[in-house]
């Protein structure tokens, strides 16, 4: 039983070679570039919903954080939808291996520290010490702080990682009850059934809602330290 649980969260492979990376490159493609006078209601559409999020985002930030508007549009294109094509059957979800988010979350949240010590030393030093503090209490709060920065990028990654396996392992449970109580209890087994489609719209909305946390979290940590 575990096994056929935690199958789908196994590395694919062919012939033996992985293709996670042919996986994770996979949704550049359905998001083509227009090269047309007059784009197509789904291209007009697309830039349309880019164009409201980054607006958004980014209305926070001053000249310098809005540099990363393309970094920023595109962390949360690929995430939605790698999560959005993990829920298609017999597919496979990059996004639920914490390697990987670790792999986005770290260098991000890197980036913006550097920028931070870079261009706002001073503030980003004053982070680690609040104003008015006790003297005996200024190691301890120093560590502390010092601590929550390098937890960032683990608390991006496993909120990520935790928020999509748990969708997906509902799902699987909920779908081997279905087809085990079919049967059994027509009935029952089609109250299941109707949980089961709810459950997938709900994971639909939580494929795109974490996708934008995860890239507002990384905006907000930009708007920080420029």
């Amino acid at each position: 039983m575990n096994e056929n649980l935690f199958a789908s969260f196994a590395a694919p492979s062919m012939m033996g070679l992985p293709i996670v990376v042919l996986i994770v490159m996979f949704p550049s493609i359905l998001f083509p570039t227009p090269s047309r006078l007059i784009n197509n209601r789904l291209i007009s559409i697309q830039q349309w919903l880019i164009q409201l999020t980054s607006k958004q985002m980014l209305a926070i930030h001053n000249q310098k954080g809005r540099t990363w508007a393309l970094m920023l549009m595109s962390l949360i294109l690929f995430i939605g939808s790698t999560n959005l094509l993990g829920l298609l059957p017999h597919s496979f979800t990059p996004t639920t291996q914490l390697s990987m988010n670790l792999g986005m979350a770290i260098p991000l949240w890197a980036g913006t520290v550097v920028t931070g010590f870079r261009y706002k030393t001073k503030a980003s030093l004053a982070h680690f010490l609040p104003q008015g503090t006790p003297l005996p209490l200024i190691p301890i709060l120093v560590v502390i702080e010092t601590i929550s920065l390098f937890i960032q990028p683990m608390a991006l990654a496993v909120r990520l990682t935790a928020n999509i396996t748990a969708g997906h392992l509902l799902i699987h449970l909920i779908g081997g009850a279905t087809l085990a109580l079919i049967n059994i209890s027509a009935t029952t087994a089609f109250i299941t059934f109707i949980i089961l489609i709810l459950l997938t719209i709900l994971e639909f909305a939580v494929a795109l809602i974490q996708a934008y946390v995860f890239t507002l979290l990384v905006s907000l940590y930009l708007h920080d330290n420029t």
